[in-house]
Formats: C-alpha cells, structure tokens, sequence
C-alpha cells in the first residue's frame, strides 16, 4: 500500500505561557502537549487511502492572562503558537493553507464563535481545519 508523509513544526512564540497543541489527521492523534515549550517537528506517515480527511491543529489552555493590552485595549503582547512548514510528501503548502484552512474560535469566550482564515499562528483557544482528498497527488493538483 502507498503512503503519504506528512510533516509540520510548531514553535510557541511565548514558551514561558503554557499553551497547549494537539495535532490530529482523522482520528489519529500525533502530537498532544498542555505546554509547549520549545519548537517540535512532527510527522508520520498516513496510508494514501482514497477519500476525505481532515488535518485539525488545536490550540489549548490560553487564558486572558497570557494577552496584555494596553489602556486603549491594544494588544502589546499575546501568547501564540506558529504553525510553519506544512508539506504533503515533501511539498510545502505554504500557499495553499491560508486559502484552504479555517480556523474557527470565540476569542477565548469573549466573542461569538467565528471562522477565519488561518495564516500560520493560533492565538485563541480553537481548532484550524484543513480538509484534503487522496490520492493526494491529485488533490494538490486541484488546489495548486
């Protein structure tokens, strides 16, 4: 059977806050950490069934306290997670995840739950969602 590898490094920009991140593809979990400290490189390797499936990232554990804002209530310093280097087979879809992913949160319980487009940081508690078909070859075809 095929198999399609995938890989990405998350990198908190704050590593004294504990933010925590799950990653998920389905219903495998690969990554699960209530505090991330330092910069991790995850992959694996998926069997290239044909079909839907969905790359979650999660963000977790951020409070109020971890975003200071100033006396006009703008943001001086936030807590986040970066989520870089996203490939398929070694291809990078640093192109396609800002047309493709959404990333739907409240604002940490302070908003209405919303959906966005997600540009490589999570900074509210939430889920990015990228959905991608296999063969994944063609998928990539479609959507580059």
């Amino acid at each position: 059977m095929d198999t399609v590898s995938f890989s990405c490094t998350i990198t908190p920009t704050t590593a004294a806050v504990p933010l925590g991140m799950e990653v998920w593809i389905d219903d495998q979990k690969l990554f699960d950490q209530a505090h991330v400290q330092e910069s991790h490189q995850i992959s694996t390797d998926l069997l290239d069934n044909d079909g839907e499936h969905e790359l979650r990232l999660v963000l977790k554990n951020k409070l109020s306290e971890h975003t200071q804002v100033d006396a006009n209530n703008t943001i001086v310093s936030d807590a986040r997670i970066s989520v870089s280097d996203i490939e398929f087979d070694g291809i990078a879809l640093n192109q396609l995840v800002p047309d493709l992913a959404e990333y739907q949160h409240n604002f940490n319980g302070s908003g209405e739950l919303s959906t966005h487009k997600f540009y490589g940081e999570l900074g509210c508690n939430g889920t990015v969602s990228l959905k991608f078909t296999t063969p994944i070859y063609l998928w990539l075809l479609e959507h580059m």
